[in-house]
């Protein structure tokens, strides 16, 4: 969440920034902010005011006792009395204050950084990167490219490719849990299992540790990455043990560091992990969802920075190189779209989208969202670091990013790689999966 201090000193930038992420009543929200954070104060004054008059009372008190004035020493106690009462009514105020702050903050959005365009939706978002062609930063040149114009093989999508080559079963997916849920079968599962390894191998060759977390956790886990308080209801819940089934690996591994002061000397930490997901998806329908486009449940490696201020923008382009690199050495023809303000999730202060082409069905699909949250998440897990020599510890930049998540890069691979022989295998792919084609 933003800070009071960033909320305080740079009041404009802030509002500014909100409308640019098409924050409704922006101004408003800021406003109450800060006048919940002024009652706070001025209880935690008051009932400052009040502790030092009861010592002061105290001290008048052993006085009078000494000097066998009792009566008056009553009328001390009586005021010392009522002053203890006020001052347990400003306690309460004051923890009232607090609460009602933490949950308005909670619900303020991080603010963009100023390399963020301006827009309101999908459609404002800029492509600043193409594999395929020139490319005009803020114009999307690429949007009627062909992967294969020439390929008559390359027709089939990839649901059909799937049913054809006994790779997935959608169906017996529905007949076991429900749709979004689809079953990997044969050289299927070996696909994925080969994409897993392979994108684990290439973060370790980066200098990932891996982590192994749980794929369930508690509430106040969603709170710090900001999954919750879940207002679209996206995330599953466990309602009997208060439990959310985690919808990126991002959560659990941030909140390794919940509450935790690093040494400036151990950042930029690394990490990556291998996880199911699980997303609701609710409102998903139509042709988006078909086949692997959006699932319930599918495989994802993230990884995970976590990073000093001074360095987290250097951090941020060597995770935008590390995902470039993987659908590189996949050859997916891919882009990189700079997401507009409007477009951008509740948490992050800058975002790139990855997205491959697909074949069949002429369209781009979204891989991989790579994110700087600057201190919005850090400020919530209360993680910090502290520099050499320094006493007081500061915020840490975290950022997090798909590296891949799966199911459409599977998708990717069947349409843009169909032969008259069966579905070629990326090059980089052979070593993981035995062999160079399906058929």
């Amino acid at each position: 969440m933003l800070t009071l201090k960033l909320i305080t000193e740079e009041y404009d930038r802030v509002i500014n920034g909100l409308e640019k992420k098409h924050f409704k009543d922006a101004k408003a929200a800021i406003d109450n902010v800060l006048a919940t954070d002024k009652a706070r104060r001025e209880a935690q004054q008051q009932a400052d005011a009040l502790l030092a008059e009861q010592k002061k009372c105290a001290a008048e008190i052993g006085k009078l006792m000494k000097a066998g004035d009792k009566e008056a020493a009553e009328k001390v106690k009586e005021n010392v009395a009522r002053l203890k009462e006020t001052t347990k009514q400003l306690d309460q105020q004051k923890q009232d204050a607090e609460k009602k702050l933490t949950e308005l903050l909670c619900q303020i959005p991080n603010i963009p950084y100023d390399e963020v365009p301006e827009g309101s939706c999908a459609e404002d978002n800029w492509v600043v990167k193409s594999n395929q062609k020139e490319c005009v930063v803020g114009e999307d040149t690429v949007g009627n490219w062909t992967a294969n114009p020439e390929n008559d093989n390359a027709q089939l999508p990839h649901w059909e490719i799937a049913k054809k080559y006994n790779l997935i079963d959608f169906d017996l997916g529905v007949k076991i849990t429900g749709a979004g849920f689809p079953v990997y079968i044969g050289k299927g599962a070996l696909l994925q299992r080969a994409l897993i390894n392979f994108f684990l191998a290439e973060a370790n060759k980066a200098g990932y540790t891996e982590i192994m977390p749980p794929t369930v956790v508690n509430a106040a886990s969603g709170y710090g990455t900001g999954q919750l308080p879940d207002k679209e209801g996206q995330m599953y819940h466990a309602d009997l043990d208060d439990l959310y089934l985690i919808p990126t690996a991002e959560v659990p591994v941030t909140n390794i560091f919940r509450d935790v002061i690093l040494d400036e000397k151990e950042l930029p930490v690394k990490c990556c992990a291998y996880t199911q997901c699980f997303r609701r998806e609710a409102g998903s329908y139509g042709k988006d969802v078909r086949g692997l486009n959006r699932l319930h449940e599918f495989s994802k490696i993230e990884i995970v920075r976590i990073d000093t201020p001074q360095h987290s923008a250097e951090s941020h382009k060597e995770m935008l190189e590390h995902v470039e690199g993987l659908l590189q050495k996949l050859e997916l023809p891919y882009r990189i779209l700079r997401l507009c303000g409007g477009d951008q999730s509740f948490t992050s202060a800058v975002c790139y989208d990855f997205e491959v082409y697909s074949e069949a069905q002429h369209r781009w699909l979204e891989v991989s969202s790579v994110s700087n949250f600057d201190t919005y998440q850090a400020n919530r897990l209360k993680c910090r670091y502290r520099k050499e020599g320094s006493k007081k510890p500061e915020l840490c930049h975290t950022l997090n990013g798909s590296a891949l998540a799966l199911p459409r890069i599977v998708a990717s691979i069947l349409e843009n790689n169909q032969t008259p022989e069966g579905i070629r295998i990326p090059r980089a792919l052979v070593p993981y999966m035995g062999c160079d084609i399906i058929n």
